[in-house]
């Protein structure tokens, strides 16, 4: 699995946004794994819907955040990506970006293992009458083609 991301602001009071990109590699999608769904620390700002936050309003007047939902893709599909607005800060330091995509890719690589585990197979059989079975029935088998070539 591989994970992209990218944080852009416009100067003033724009909020940052992050964008990210998660791809499985084609040997990932091949052992069909469930999503990986993760409640994250990426904080969520109140009106996420909005690209601003004036001074003294929402996450700049202490106002608290919720946080995003993220989750690898789907092995169909392979790839997911999102847009999320994060909460205006006066550092633009956000370390709880990489923490989520780290515990999601330790999420992850927990699946995988567990799929990887999940040896292939390749059964075949074939069942025929007993011995036991093919006695009973022989003599009568037997006598009925013998009559029946003897014209009866």
């Amino acid at each position: 699995m591989i994970i992209e991301w990218n944080i852009t602001k416009k100067r003033g009071n724009f909020r940052p946004v992050l964008t990210y990109t998660i791809s499985l590699e084609d040997f990932e999608k091949e052992l069909g794994l469930p999503q990986v769904v993760l409640e994250s620390n990426i904080p969520e700002p109140p009106d996420s819907w909005s690209a601003s936050c004036l001074p003294g309003k929402c996450e700049r007047n202490g106002c608290d955040c919720t946080a995003y939902r993220i989750y690898t893709p789907d092995h169909k599909t392979g790839e997911t990506s999102g847009k999320l607005m994060l909460p205006w800060r006066e550092g633009s330091d956000y370390p709880e970006v990489k923490e989520s995509f780290l515990k999601l890719r330790n999420n992850f690589e927990a699946v995988l293992k567990e799929a990887y585990d999940s040896h292939p197979i390749d059964v075949e059989g074939k069942l025929e009458l007993s011995g036991d079975t093919r006695r009973h029935i022989a003599s009568g088998l037997v006598s009925q083609r013998f009559l029946k070539a003897a014209g009866f």
